[in-house]
């Protein structure tokens, strides 16, 4: 490491104001404090400290995203192989999952890393830690069978339109992931909707193979037609029980699936101070109650959406890696605790009104936080407001 030192001691006066690479310097110290810890120090005046830096808490948020990784990258293969008819095995399926989640990561870096150095060097300001975290949630949001130029073109979207238009990260009020997401969504909705871009067994081009019939349990969920039952009998019948749902080896995006390691990662990010727990215990308060609701409203012959047992929308679709991972992000959501709670409660019934009444989208959690992403600012407005005009009755 020493040696690694002295390298970068020595070409660090290049980059610094006079040097003639002094406008790439956000660029060395990205490189840089990869490796070191940054060695300047705030000088003049009092400042509050702790021990949980920028570069710490993206990182630890990384930490509890690897395991969704490594689980979408052998749950694509394992989905493949189920297509094609033969038994999964670990090491195959692991093969599959990698030769279709590693390529759309490392172009989502490499394009996403593009953007921020380049408005780091127009702008002359340090690139952040961020844009490691925007960059491994994005992909785990997409299908595996996700075109690499339509990854490229959403995380783009992501990255300028969604954060750096605004000033960069900690200016931005929309989750640059989502944003993204959402693109493509609206822009390619036959490649991110159906049931085969759920399953990775593309092959030749554009040849798929024939096996491919199951819908995910979104999709199982919104084509139960009225007067044939609970929609957890359809699920039943299916294979996706509320356990099989719980522990995720069914079709879906790629990193969220797995409910079990949402509850882990959340509750370990809430335990760090990473994530607050009111946005997430107000988000499964939100599916809950208006769960309820909906289920005292249902009637025979009705919509069979109203009767599912809210405790399906909690671990269905990608509800519960949104509200763990992005929901709970600190830049787009408020910051005051009312204002949390009242965030995390709305997430959750917004997500199940769209789940219920718009057979179109029923996945409904990434609209349900993009819109509570608009609604943050006026919702910490409100609440200071609220306090100060109590505080004027004191003065």
């Amino acid at each position: 490491m020493q040696l690694l030192k002295r390298f970068f001691d020595g070409q660090r006066p290049h980059f610094e104001p006079g040097g003639r690479l002094a406008r790439y310097l956000p660029l060395f110290d990205a490189i840089e404090t990869v490796f070191f810890t940054p060695a300047q120090t705030t000088s003049g005046g009092p400042h509050v400290r702790d021990n949980l830096d920028v570069k710490r808490f993206m990182t630890l948020v990384i930490v509890m995203l690897l395991p969704h990784l490594f689980f979408g990258i052998y749950n694509t293969g394992y989905q493949a192989l189920l297509a094609y008819g033969r038994e999964p095995q670990l090491l195959a399926s692991l093969l599959i999952g990698l030769l279709h989640v590693l390529p759309m990561v490392l172009v989502t870096y490499a394009v996403g890393f593009f953007w921020e150095v380049l408005f780091a060097v127009i702008r002359g300001h340090g690139m952040s830690e961020g844009l490691f975290v925007s960059c491994m949630l994005f992909p785990l949001t997409l299908p595996p069978t996700t075109p690499l130029w339509q990854v490229a073109i959403g995380i783009s979207f992501g990255i300028v339109i969604g954060k750096e238009i605004f000033g960069g990260t900690g200016r931005n009020f929309l989750n640059p992931a989502l944003t993204g997401r959402a693109f493509l969504f609206f822009a390619f909705p036959v490649r991110m909707s159906g049931d085969a871009v759920w399953t990775a067994t593309r092959v030749a081009g554009e040849n798929a193979v024939d096996a491919v019939t199951a819908a995910t349990p979104l999709a199982v969920a919104a084509l139960t037609p009225a007067n044939t039952g609970p929609i957890e009998a359809a699920l039943d019948s299916a294979g996706y029980g509320f356990w099989d749902l719980f522990w995720g080896l069914y079709p879906g995006s790629i990193g969220g699936t797995a409910a079990w390691l949402c509850l882990i990662g959340v509750t370990a990010l809430c335990l760090m101070g990473i994530a607050n727990y009111r946005i997430v215990l107000g988000g499964v308060l939100g599916i809950l109650a208006t769960g309820y609701l909906f289920n005292a409203l249902a009637t025979d012959g009705g919509n069979p959406w109203l009767g599912l047992s809210p405790f399906y929308h909690l671990v269905m679709g990608g509800y519960a890696f949104a509200l763990a991972y992005m929901a709970t992000e600190p830049v787009s959501g408020p910051d005051m605790d009312a204002a949390r709670w009242v965030y995390g409660f709305l997430i959750g019934a917004l997500t199940l009104l769209i789940r219920v009444f718009n057979p179109a989208f029923p996945e409904g959690a990434m609209l349900a936080v993009l819109f509570m992403n608009l609604f943050a600012p006026l919702m910490d407005h409100v609440v200071v407001q609220m306090r100060l005009r109590k505080r004027m009755v004191n003065v």
